[in-house]
């Protein structure tokens, strides 16, 4: 039988006793007539006004002359008269000192209603010295039972036997994190984790917030989409002429790998000769200095005739902006026959020329129901106004170095991405229609009726809408705002020379429209390019795992043999690498390669049970044991080698 002190709750409002109102202990109507309490418990009774009994020390109870202070603190006996005393309910903050703790270092618990549960001494029970040392046990681990009572966990009791006490009661869920016992248990520290930032997450929220039509992509690497871009622009780089071109030189200057990008317009299947009004042939070119590929356009049947013609070519080469395709170089050359001009510029792989995305007819394209659809050639309003705005933009850095375009039309005008435009073959005209410079206001003048004539075509879906003016304005009118027709009018108005400043004036907020649009993409391009962030880090774990597993130069050497840290490494292995189906059939997931290695370049304290291929042995590990497994074979691999 347990000789421990049993704790229990009296009932809420226990019924006075004839028994209890004969306790020497407790206060009668009789004043003096009663021992003291304090003098019983302590010895000494510092209140003056006490009015009970303060018998001298040598007629107190012997263990009076041991205080006890707190019920959690031990003493060696404890008197009847102890257990027989009344409950004892708190009725503020009670401060618990404990023994062998620093000046200051105090233990609260929160006020006690009258609905809480007393703790009283159960009356008929003898403590002993058992007692006593069950409760210094427990005293090393008091502040770990206070710490679980403050997060609302049931208080240990170490005098108790019963496994039925009954715990305090826990605040009301609508009391905040800690209730009631917020003013007076402070709230535990915050453990955080270290953030497994090594693995893939969603897409950041801004960019689906901003693209809500875009569905999110959540895999590990970039979109098909813009992969597919990236690598159809990365083979057109390398693309070599499957067929030799007869006639073309191996060489030309300083450029060779020399391939056709679009038919001689001089030919029977090339194009007419109104832009120019010679013959032009276009290749893609590697440059012998840079190793870089650039266009060639070469202009047939022309002899320079002027020594200043190549002037404005140094001009075009300071020009580097977003919307103009940047000009190398011109020279001439006689390898093919004649005197021909041969202009380099940039060059952009898939790209195509606005002619061919908007005025080209396009064949019908599979709908939702599955069907042959045509594909719908209108061209949206907002696309209008991105092209204006890159146009505009264009002019206005080409007119301040005191040049013209001369060539905003629709053939010369490139298509490098999702209404991405840049305008082409610049300093052309000023080569082979050298005029020293002398007519630059016409030709600055030429290219806003240009501009004008550029939209009336998009609008109209018409290279000839300019032919019939007023037709081409009604038109106009029914699919798209006045703001259009406006700009149309001002552009193609003759009284009065214009100046760029002013059509930029008339854009207002669809400036602002194109650099949100600018911003969006960069945010998309920037999501993008997390996907790829740490993929190099997968490719170096790899390359550890190639340097470790299956060396055969260390087969026989103890210091290296398929125990240990190298056994787990190659179980991993065969783990993420040489799974097999229920038949026996190997397992091909991708998915689950790439979890398991980001897991492992984290250092995850998820476990994971690797099986031997005769499954005769098996290991339960962590993540993080085996990315030290992989760390120390390798370091021991790379000091070997640097000996």
């Amino acid at each position: 039988m347990s000789k421990a002190i049993r704790i229990q709750a009296p009932p809420p409002s226990p019924p006075r006793s004839p028994s209890l109102s004969s306790d020497p202990l407790r206060p009668s109507s009789t004043k003096g007539s009663k021992l003291c309490r304090n003098m019983v418990l302590d010895g000494v009774c510092r209140n003056e006004d006490c009015v009970f009994q303060h018998p001298p020390k040598s007629e107190l109870p012997s263990s009076a002359s041991s205080p006890v202070v707190s019920p959690l603190i031990p003493r060696s006996t404890l008197s009847v008269q102890h257990a027989a005393a009344p409950a004892f309910v708190p009725k503020g903050v009670v401060t618990l000192e404990l023994p062998g703790s620093a000046a200051g270092s105090q233990l609260t618990s929160p006020t006690l209603s009258a609905a809480t549960p007393a703790f009283v001494i159960g009356a008929g029970r003898s403590p002993t010295a058992d007692h006593a040392e069950v409760i210094q046990g427990t005293l090393n681990g008091a502040s770990e039972a206070f710490t679980q009572l403050s997060l609302g966990a049931q208080p240990f009791n170490p005098s108790s036997s019963s496994t039925t006490q009954q715990p305090l009661p826990l605040p009301p869920p609508d009391l905040g994190v800690y209730g009631d016992l917020e003013p007076y248990y402070p709230p535990p520290p915050l453990v955080r984790q270290p953030l497994d930032y090594h693995l893939y997450t969603t897409p950041l929220p801004h960019i689906t917030n901003l693209h809500p039509s875009q569905t999110p992509i959540h895999t590990f690497f970039l979109s098909p989409t813009l992969r597919e871009d990236l690598q159809r622009r990365s083979s057109a780089l390398s693309e070599v002429s499957p067929v030799p071109v007869p006639g073309l030189p191996d060489e030309l200057h300083v450029y060779h790998s020399l391939a056709p990008l679009e038919p001689s317009q001089n030919g029977p299947e090339g194009k007419n000769k109104r832009v120019f009004g010679l013959g032009t042939e276009v290749w893609k070119a590697i440059c012998e200095m840079d190793g870089n590929a650039y266009v060639l356009r070469r202009v047939e049947g022309f002899k320079i005739q002027h020594d200043g013609a190549f002037a404005p070519i140094e001009a075009w080469r300071r020009i580097r902006h977003p919307n103009v395709v940047s000009v190398r170089e011109a020279f001439t050359t006689r390898l093919f026959g004649d005197h021909s001009v041969i202009f380099a510029y940039d060059y952009h792989p898939t790209s195509r020329t606005l002619f061919t995305e908007h005025f080209t007819p396009k064949p019908p394209a599979i709908g939702k129901n599955g069907r042959l659809q045509p594909q719908e050639m209108h061209v949206p309003e907002k696309v209008i106004w991105s092209y204006v705005t890159q146009l505009c933009n264009a002019l206005k850095a080409i007119h301040s170095e005191g040049l013209a375009a001369r060539m905003v039309d629709p053939s010369k005008i490139l298509v490098t991405g999702r209404n991405r435009i840049r305008i082409n073959c610049c300093g052309i005209l000023d080569v082979v229609a050298y005029d020293g410079g002398q007519n630059l206001i016409h030709h600055q003048q030429e290219d806003l009726q240009s501009l004008g004539k550029l939209i009336l075509a998009l609008t109209n879906l018409s290279l000839s809408a300019i032919q019939n003016l007023p037709k081409a304005l009604e038109i106009l009118s029914r699919s798209y705002s006045l703001e259009i027709k406006n700009l149309v009018l001002f552009l193609l108005s003759k009284p009065g020379p214009k100046g760029i400043d002013e059509v930029l004036s008339m854009l207002g907020a669809r400036v602002l429209n194109e650099l949100d649009a600018a911003m969006n993409y960069a945010d998309i391009l920037e999501s993008e390019m997390t996907r790829e962030l740490e993929n190099g880090r997968l490719v170096r774990l790899l390359c550890k795992f190639g340097f470790i597993n299956e060396r055969p130069e260390f087969d026989h050497d103890p210091r290296w043999s398929e125990s240990g840290d190298r056994y787990i490494l190659k179980l991993f292995r065969d783990m993420v690498f040489h799974q097999v189906d229920e038949m026996n059939k190997p397992v091909l997931d991708l998915s689950h390669v790439l979890t398991c290695l980001n897991k492992l370049d984290s250092g995850s304290d998820e476990k994971v049970m690797l099986m031997s291929r005769d499954e005769q042995s098996c290991l339960v590990v962590s993540y993080r044991e085996i990315k030290s497994a992989v760390e120390a074979a390798f370091n021991d691999l790379a000091r070997g080698s640097s000996v």
